[in-house]
């Protein structure tokens, strides 16, 4: 990789410390250069959890927007948001920040929406779901595409992944991406977590987009664009 970036600095927020390990290997192969701030706060995912589904705690956009401030304050050239289920968040931050947010689900699903009108959208999170699918109709309403959506919750394998047993919750996840792959033209995987999929799923009969690649990608594209 150039040293293209050198003296860069991303800043992400996560709303669970443990996915900065997920997002680690993406962000020493596409942007090594680049100082990686990260911000992460568990008692976002802990409210938004517990949350009746499709609502966010008021209080949890405040907090990404303060932290938006906190890294605006440090100086990063790039803020990321790495959570699915309050990915509203950045659109009510953007008019009170000057630094540029990204969403790190959107480049996936800008990419996701012009294979076809079919997008399979998989998550095992029941909170995910909702911010998720809305996420990606507005990707496909501004890319002026029609699509629908088939979503498939695999509510199941996150409480296996809970227990421990990483290796049942993979192959869960790799049965279901199969199974809907025979049903649309793309999937996306609706959370970060679920990038540790990459390989696994390369050679699935349609495109299967994970946020850590192409989040990052479209982050080392910004970061190349700025002076």
């Amino acid at each position: 990789m150039e040293q293209k970036l050198v003296g860069k600095t991303l800043g992400i927020i996560h709303a669970a410390v443990f996915t900065a390990n997920t997002i680690a290997p993406y962000c020493q192969e596409i942007i090594p250069e680049v100082e990686i701030m990260h911000f992460g706060d568990d008692t976002v995912q802990r409210d938004n959890l517990a949350a009746p589904v499709g609502t966010i705690p008021k209080l949890n956009y405040f907090k990404f927007t303060t932290y938006c401030q906190f890294l605006q304050m440090a100086g990063v050239d790039l803020i990321m948001l790495a959570c699915s289920t309050f990915n509203l968040a950045p659109e009510l931050a953007r008019p009170m920040i000057t630094t540029p947010i990204l969403n790190i689900d959107r480049p996936m699903m800008d990419l996701a929406v012009q294979q076809g009108k079919r997008v399979g959208l998989i998550g095992t999170l029941p909170s995910t779901m909702p911010s998720s699918e809305r996420l990606l109709r507005l990707a496909a309403s501004e890319a002026g595409k029609e699509v629908e959506v088939v979503p498939v919750l695999c509510s199941e394998a996150f409480q296996i992944l809970r227990s421990g047993d990483v290796k049942k919750h993979n192959e869960m996840l790799l049965d279901a991406v199969y199974d809907l792959s025979k049903k649309v033209d793309s999937i996306v995987l609706a959370q970060l977590s679920m990038s540790v999929l990459e390989k696994d799923v390369a050679n699935m009969p349609v495109p299967v987009y994970n946020s850590g690649r192409t989040g990052l990608e479209r982050a080392r594209e910004m970061l190349l664009a700025m002076d």
